[in-house]
């Protein structure tokens, strides 16, 4: 049967992040194949981190609480394309200003994804795609670092170590 023309296709890559191949999404997630994806912070001119719930409809870590957005890297896509592409897709934020923030390995946490975060700071009010996003909102880090320290599996693994990345930024 041919691969699905609609299917999204992403590079598939070795331990140390080089590009090795390409697949399907669905192939990659199903065989655990490494690969990349982007995780973005959008903070307000307050401070507060916008954090997404993921829908009940993913296939991955449905209606646990995330990052404000977050994808994968598409087959020859750059990593701040992505992160600008799953921003208006996911919130409906364009033209920011993207910080770089950190580097996670591709690991179990991170479901096999090396993982660049990104932060931003917006003074406008994000506009979740209710397809992607069952709820959402601003948290102020005391705030949302209790929340996770009192109920961990709420939240994505993936972020627990993005938090980790920007808690260590923001201390530095």
């Amino acid at each position: 049967m041919p691969p699905d023309p609609g299917a999204e296709v992403l590079d598939v890559v070795d331990a140390a992040n080089r590009v090795i191949g390409r697949a399907t999404r669905a192939e990659i997630h199903a065989r655990g194949l490494r690969h990349r994806a982007v995780h973005m912070l959008v903070l307000n001119t307050a401070g507060h981190i916008y954090v997404q719930r993921r829908a009940l409809s993913k296939d991955s870590q449905p209606g646990l609480w995330d990052t404000s957005a977050a994808g994968h890297v598409d087959h020859g896509e750059d990593w701040e394309a992505a992160a600008r592409r799953e921003l208006v897709e996911e919130l409906g934020l364009a033209d920011v200003v993207l910080e770089a923030l950190a580097e996670l390995p591709a690991s179990a946490d991170t479901g096999q994804e090396f993982v660049r975060v990104y932060r931003c700071c917006v003074s406008v009010e994000p506009r979740p795609d209710p397809h992607e996003i069952m709820d959402a909102g601003w948290w102020s880090p005391d705030a949302l670092a209790a929340w996770m320290a009192r109920r961990p599996h709420d939240f994505t693994a993936a972020f627990h170590a993005v938090m980790r990345c920007h808690r260590a930024s923001a201390a530095a």
